[in-house]
């Protein structure tokens, strides 16, 4: 089982930069990032903050790949 976070396609239909998320949700950029490449994992936390900055449901920002 895989889960894919789905940060980057989201925010580009969303057309938000990386800048305009970090300002919006508290997470640094470089955080961000590290999220959208799939080399680090977010905590409950930090999904929350990121769902609540797009305006969108947490379970909308991930999958899961079997």
């Amino acid at each position: 089982m895989k889960v894919i976070i789905l940060l980057k396609e989201i925010r580009q239909q969303k057309q938000i930069s990386l800048e305009q998320l970090e300002r919006m949700s508290g997470i640094s950029k470089s955080h961000l990032n590290y999220i959208e490449r799939q080399e680090k994992e977010p905590t409950l936390t930090v999904l929350i903050k990121i769902a609540k900055a797009l305006n969108i449901d947490i379970k909308d920002l991930y999958k899961v790949e079997w």
